[in-house]
């Protein structure tokens, strides 16, 4: 059949000198594929025929365009279910399956109008009759004007569709006889001498050999494999996670998040309709749960609220490995004594999100966690650290964070060195107390965990910028194949060790020198002073909460440093206390050349003052403002107000203190100790810190005990 249609081609195309597959399709009667399957397999033989490629547009019916042809456009279906007398709204809406698209088309037409002049909004006829342009011009396509077409293409009315195909032309040995060419020099050949008489297919001596069927990992998975060696190296163990499926108690209610929480909603979350409940738990440690939820217990409020059974019982695809984390540590107590553990995972997690360039519903969640006895938030920091550095990430930085599960949390940022930025790269922090201790974990056990997408990590690592490229049906394989393993840039931990001592050298015999120049340079021009780079420092504060502290500080660095004070009155204060009308205008300088220039601009923000320094950046509150301050005067100066210049147990007992008045300042209930030094009557011994001056500007009885 193939050789008597290559032969048919063959005799069409020397009577007519070329074709278009297309037509031949329709003139022999035979299937476009089948068609093209002969011309290719003349094409092998050499100089018989060229073929040319070619593409064809049409314009095609969608399922909905037949629909119109058969019942009449959107439309036209919406006015004529309009009686005279009118019909609500909401009763039209449901007469036909496009009856809101209908009806939108119908407004903008003018063929109906909407009354909303009473209870109920009433759809009337607003003209006596109409003609149905969509329907007749979809049963005769081939008199619409092409912008006609494109608009109802834009409605999915129409489709364009690209037939490609191909033209046959004759070729400089074109024949209508068709000489079968040997592939093969055979023995039989050899003895009888036909050889000589026979034409052999040529040899392409070039062409590769066959590629052998062999895989390909993807990206993801070389990443994958990288983050789980880093795992094991640091000694975690790996959690089963093979349960896509999960119930709403396990990942919601086990994790201390009230059933109310938006990411129970639908909009966030897939929900299973069949299994649609699950109905074993172990109901010991659900009843602690619930507990927790609607009393409190542990020393927590809980939510005070309802908990049902019902919506813990609720399947879902998991919207994270977490769920996972909380039954191993419900695990680790069923087998009765503790042990301190360390379990990571790296598996999916569904969501209902909005797909765009770097979101998808189903994404890779890297997750690790430890237990172990009196962990604090500076086991976490250090951890994160040795994580990361095995990624090759130095550079991090922490930011505040809530998560219903965790407190503290902390969203952990890093600079990337390519875009020259900082950008997220996960999330951080302390299982709850309403979380672990219905577990029956010990109350000194703590849990520490943190979380990252693999997504984002990968699309870095091989520079690609959509996520759709990375995962779906768009994805190229060639970029499957081609692209190199994974290969993190770092070093052994004894190298890091050696690299890090070194620089700790380096530094020390650095600021040695730097002193040592320094007082040569003082001894040699008293009178001079290190360069220093000018402030120009904007604070926002509350005139029921006035910051005086400034004014002590500006007291005791002004024999050292330039200092000016402004202030400035904000339109929303309505009532400025009269105590504050002079506030600091002792210390206003008309010289521009000043080396720190305050401006205090009284605004009602509550308690806490805001410094805002150059290039936007914030500080919040008295006490954080004060450690601005103490380490900006100090790079210059170190005998005023010494801190981190005399080591790290004295920067750490000012920082103690300091955190303690934070606390005292935001909870009066709060006492703070606060002990004079035996032999001198500020806090710090010989000499006056930061500490002082913030105590002399506060209500002293608040944070301090009786002596």
């Amino acid at each position: 059949m193939a050789k008597l249609l290559t032969d048919r081609i063959l005799e069409h195309l020397g009577a007519r000198g070329e074709t278009n597959l297309l037509d031949l399709a329709d003139e022999f009667q035979e299937d476009h594929q089948k068609i093209v399957g002969a011309a290719k397999s003349l094409e092998t033989v050499d100089g018989l025929i060229v073929v040319k490629p070619i593409s064809k547009k049409k314009w095609e019916l969608t399922d909905e365009g037949r629909h119109i042809i058969e019942h009449g456009s959107h439309e036209a279906v919406v006015y004529n279910a309009v009686p005279d007398e009118g019909i609500p709204q909401a009763k039209l809406v449901k007469s036909s399956p496009y009856a809101k698209v209908g009806f939108s088309k119908a407004m903008v037409t003018g063929w109906i109008e909407l009354d909303k002049s009473g209870d109920v909004p009433i759809v009337r006829k607003k003209v006596p009759s109409i003609v149905d342009v969509v329907q007749t011009h979809l049963k005769n396509l081939s008199s619409v004007p092409e912008n006609i077409k494109a608009e109802y293409k834009k409605r999915k009315l129409l489709q364009e569709v690209v037939i490609k195909s191909m033209r046959l032309e004759k070729g400089p040995n074109f024949s209508t006889k068709v000489e079968k060419l040997e592939a093969d020099l055979t023995s039989d050949l050899l003895v009888n001498g036909t050889w000589k008489d026979k034409k052999f297919k040529p040899y392409n001596f070039e062409a590769l050999g066959a590629s052998l069927p062999i895989g390909h990992l993807h990206p993801l998975l070389k990443v994958r494999h990288e983050f789980r060696k880093i795992f094991l190296e640091m000694g975690f163990t790996e959690m089963e996670t093979n349960n896509y499926v999960e119930n709403s108690f396990w990942n919601f209610d086990a994790l201390f998040q009230p059933q109310q929480h938006p990411a129970r909603d639908a909009h966030d979350t897939f929900f299973i309709s069949e299994p649609r409940i699950s109905t074993k738990f172990p109901m010991e440690y659900l009843e602690r749960v619930k507990t927790v939820h609607s009393k409190g217990a542990y020393g927590s409020q809980g939510y005070r609220y309802d908990w049902k059974l019902e919506e813990a019982q609720k399947n879902l695809l998991r919207t994270h490995t977490t769920s996972n984390s909380a039954r191993m540590l419900y695990k680790l107590m069923e087998k009765g004594e503790f042990k301190p553990v360390k379990y990571f995972s790296i598996d999916r997690v569904f969501r209902n999100e909005t797909l765009d360039a770097t979101h998808l519903a189903e994404f890779h969640q890297v997750e690790g966690v430890i237990a172990d006895y009196n962990l604090t938030l500076g086991n976490l920091i250090g951890t994160l650290y040795e994580f990361f550095s095995k990624l090759g990430i130095t550079q991090l930085q922490f930011k505040p964070a809530y998560n219903p599960y965790t407190e503290p949390s902390m969203e952990i940022f890093c600079f990337h060195n390519g875009l020259e930025k900082w950008i997220e790269i996960g999330n951080s922090g302390m299982f709850r107390p309403e979380m672990i201790l219905p577990m029956n974990l010990p109350p000194d056990v703590n849990v520490i965990a943190w979380g990252l997408s693999l997504e984002r990590p990968t699309m870095i690592k091989y520079g690609l910028n959509n996520i759709r490229d990375l995962v779906g049906p768009k994805v190229d394989m060639e970029m499957v194949h081609n692209n190199p393993l994974c290969r993190l840039e770092k070093t052994s931990r004894m190298t890091r060790l050696q690299w890090k001592t070194r620089q700790q050298e380096e530094k020390s015999v650095k600021t040695q020198s730097n002193q040592e120049t320094k007082i040569k340079q003082v001894a040699e021009h008293p009178s001079e002073k290190p360069k220093f780079v000018r402030q120009q420092l904007v604070i926002f504060c509350d005139p029921q909460y006035p910051i005086s502290f400034i004014l002590s500080f500006i007291r005791v660095v002004a024999p050292y440093f330039r200092v000016s004070l402004s202030t400035h009155v904000h339109s929303t204060v309505t009532n400025f206390p009269k105590k504050l009308a002079g506030f600091g205008s002792l210390y206003f300088s008309k010289d521009a050349n000043v080396d720190i220039s305050f401006t205090v601009i009284w605004k009602p923000i509550g308690l806490d003052p805001i410094m805002v320094l150059p290039g936007m950046h914030k500080i919040l509150g008295m006490v954080n403002i004060a450690r601005y301050l103490n380490r900006l005067v100090e790079q210059v100066d170190t005998n005023v107000l010494k801190y981190e210049t005399n080591g790290p147990l004295y920067a750490s007992k000012i920082d103690f203190y300091l955190d303690k008045i934070h606390y005292a300042l935001h909870d009066s209930d709060r006492v703070l100790p606060m002990h004079i030094h035996k032999t001198s009557c500020y806090i710090m011994g010989k000499d006056i810190s930061i500490i002082d001056l913030i105590l002399e500007d506060i209500d002293k009885c608040q944070i301090r005990e009786k002596m």
